[in-house]
This record gives C-alpha cells, sequence and structure tokens, in this order.
C-alpha cells in the first residue's frame, strides 16, 4: 500500500472509531478515557499504555475538556494535524447534535406538562451525578492539608461571591508559592506565568445578549477552564444566570441535564445553551467557541508534552487550579441543589440516585432515565390534586 493510501486509511479508521466512541461513551470523563484505553491501548494497540498516560497527563495541564483533549492528542500521534482535526471534531459531533436535537425539542414542546415532568424527575439526579463526581475528584485532588485548606477557604470565598476567575488564579498561584523553594526559579517565568494572566481576565460587564457575545463568552471559558467539566456549571451560573441574566435558574438545571443524558463530552451543554439563546447559529457558535480552544492547546502542548508533565511549576499551579475548581463545584452544587430539590419527591429521587451511584456504580444515563419516567409519573399525578 502506498504511503498516501496508507495516511488515508488511517485517517478514516481514526475518524470511524472516534465517531463510535463520541457515540456510545456515557458516564463522564474518567468513562470516556476507560473506553479509549481498552479500544486505542489493549484492542487496537495504537499507543503503549505508557504512552497514553503521557497524553492524559498532558491534558490535566491545559484547560478544556480532558476527554476531548485526550481524544485530540491520540489523533496527532496517530495521523498529524489532519488526525488532530478528525479525532476531536469525530468525538465532539455525536454529542452535539444530539445535544441539538434535545434542545430543539426543548424549544418547541418544553412548556408542555411532559417537559417539565421529564425535568421535574432528571434535575435531582443531575445533582447527585454531580455530587458524586465532586466527591471521587476530591479524593484525588485533596492529598494534603496544605491543599484541604485552600479547599476549605476557596469555598467559603466562593460563597461569599468572589469572582470565579479570579479565586482559580489566586489559588494556583497560592499553591505555587507553598511548593517554591531556594532551588527553583528560572522555571517561573516560562509556560507558567501565563497561566495566571489568563486567568485573572476580569469578567466582562453585563453586555446586552448578542451571537458575537455569546461565542466570545464560550470561547473564554473554554481558553480558561481547568479541571473537570462540571466546573463549567459554576462558569455558566455565574455569567448567564447571576451576572447577565440571559439565562433562568430552571434553564441552566435542564441545559446540564440534556448535557449529561447524552453521550461525549459534558461540554455539549454550550450547544443547548447557544440554542436556548440563539437557535441553530448561537448553538454552532457556542459550540465552536467552547471546543476550539481545546485544539489550539493541544496543537501547542503536543510536541512539548514530556518537559511540560515534569514541571513542577505546572504541577503546583495545576493543583492549585483544580483545588478551586472543586470549591467552585461545590458552591454551585448547592446552589442548583436548592432549585431541584424542591419537595419530598425530588428529595427521595436525590437520596435513592446518589446511593445508587455511590454504592453500585449504575451508569448515570440509566438513573436519569429512570428519573423522566418517574417524573412524567409523579407530575400529571400532583397536578391531579
Amino acid at each position: 500500500m502506498s504511503e498516501p493510501a496508507s495516511k488515508s486509511s488511517r485517517l478514516r479508521e481514526l475518524g470511524l472509531v472516534f465517531l463510535r466512541l463520541g457515540a456510545t461513551s456515557f458516564g463522564g470523563p474518567a468513562a470516556h478515557i476507560g473506553m479509549m484505553d481498552h479500544e486505542l491501548v489493549s484492542r487496537r494497540q495504537w499507543l503503549t499504555r505508557e504512552e497514553f498516560l503521557d497524553l492524559i497527563g498532558a491534558a490535566a495541564l491545559i484547560p478544556g475538556p480532558n476527554s476531548t483533549e485526550v481524544a485530540i492528542h491520540v489523533g496527532y500521534r496517530r495521523a498529524g494535524w489532519r488526525g488532530l482535526l478528525i479525532a476531536g471534531t469525530c468525538f465532539i459531533v455525536p454529542a452535539c447534535l444530539i445535544t441539538w436535537a434535545l434542545a430543539w425539542t426543548y424549544v418547541r414542546y418544553g412548556s408542555l406538562p411532559e417537559g417539565r415532568s421529564i425535568f421535574y424527575g432528571v434535575r435531582p439526579v443531575i445533582i447527585a451525578v454531580v455530587l458524586q463526581a465532586l466527591v471521587g475528584l476530591a479524593r484525588s485532588a485533596l492529598h494534603r492539608r496544605d491543599l484541604i485548606a485552600l479547599a476549605v477557604a476557596g469555598t467559603a470565598a466562593s460563597f461569599l461571591g468572589l469572582n470565579e476567575l479570579v479565586l482559580l488564579a489566586g489559588s494556583g498561584a497560592l499553591a505555587m508559592l507553598v511548593r517554591s523553594s531556594p532551588g527553583w526559579g528560572a522555571g517561573t517565568h516560562g509556560r507558567d506565568g501565563a497561566a495566571p494572566l489568563l486567568l485573572a481576565l476580569p469578567a466582562a460587564a453585563a453586555p446586552g445578549f448578542g451571537l458575537g457575545a455569546l461565542f466570545l463568552f464560550f470561547l473564554k471559558v473554554g481558553a480558561i477552564l481547568f479541571g473537570s467539566g462540571y466546573v463549567l456549571l459554576a462558569f455558566l451560573r455565574a455569567d448567564l444566570v447571576a451576572r447577565w441574566h440571559w439565562l433562568t435558574e430552571s434553564q441552566l438545571m435542564d441545559a446540564i441535564a440534556a448535557g449529561q443524558i447524552t453521550p461525549g463530552p459534558v461540554f455539549s451543554t454550550a450547544t443547548f445553551v447557544g440554542y436556548l439563546l440563539g437557535r441553530t447559529p448561537g448553538a454552532v457558535l457556542a459550540t465552536i467557541g467552547i471546543f476550539l480552544p481545546a485544539f489550539v492547546f493541544v496543537a501547542l502542548s503536543g510536541p512539548w508534552v514530556a518537559r511540560v508533565r515534569g514541571s513542577r511549576s505546572a504541577g503546583a499551579f495545576l493543583d492549585g487550579v483544580n483545588v478551586a475548581s472543586l470549591s467552585l463545584m461545590a458552591v454551585v452544587t448547592w446552589q442548583l441543589g436548592r432549585a431541584a430539590i424542591h419537595d419530598v419527591l425530588t428529595a427521595l429521587l436525590f437520596a435513592a440516585s446518589g446511593f445508587a451511584l455511590f454504592r453500585f456504580r449504575i451508569n448515570p444515563a440509566w438513573l436519569m432515565l429512570a428519573g423522566a419516567l418517574l417524573g412524567l409519573l409523579a407530575v400529571p399525578f400532583h397536578l391531579a390534586r
């Protein structure tokens, strides 16, 4: 087989594999990476496990959706720049198309009793899912007493209204300060120095809604958001709900639910929000805005994976940012939980979902389906009373 034919075959195989992964990978970033490990390392042997772990570590050190960035890294390793674009796009597209369809259905039928019923049952499950993710991430991130103290302080600061970008930048800087030593100097002026400056950009004043403003908001979020995709919820609530009033609390919960019940990256929530605010053009611009930085960051960092992972300052800054991300997650979970859990039925559904997730590790998609069915049964009963 000629070299061009071989490369074309690789690109086609890469696209098909990541389309299938994007269409079937429920359960959040950890589940996505587990499925990639099985498919790409164990089954197809495209990478060794050590190489795959290098890509996971590299993705953790840059902003954006980690599992999507791992897919983009694999594409680059497998087939160069075209592989980078094909792998990332094919992993993202299924989730975004499904979320777009859900948004269209929501706008058309969401005001009907059936629509309210479905989200009535799904919202408490979403809170349990986010809580499970928060606990799992905390176990990994809070491995030292100084980080635990930083998490407590960050949570208190977030409750008091400190801007989320300032919190992320400050937490990263404090963690770097704690980890600093006399022998560490020159490395602090490289890549790490740009990250706090980027994170410290001030939040924009409340703009009037427009497609340009929508695109820039999601581009900003995609360029600065470290940690789990669930931290996205804190950014959406802080700006779109509390600061700019583009969305209601209820609409945000429904957007989160849509992103959760679809396969692929949680960031597809942006597609739902974009459609609510600007219909199909808004969905397209929000989706491009939030995912574009991931492609750029992987393209820039891919050739430097080993060096970035070995940077002490990068690791310390990432520790601090991840802790601040957990603080934001904790506060937003509390705030959204008050809106989602408001009567005995929703409290019972939340408790049952939490028990199933923590005790039996049930796929969240099944719990959301059960919540939707219970909502369909419960809400008409309430209305009849």
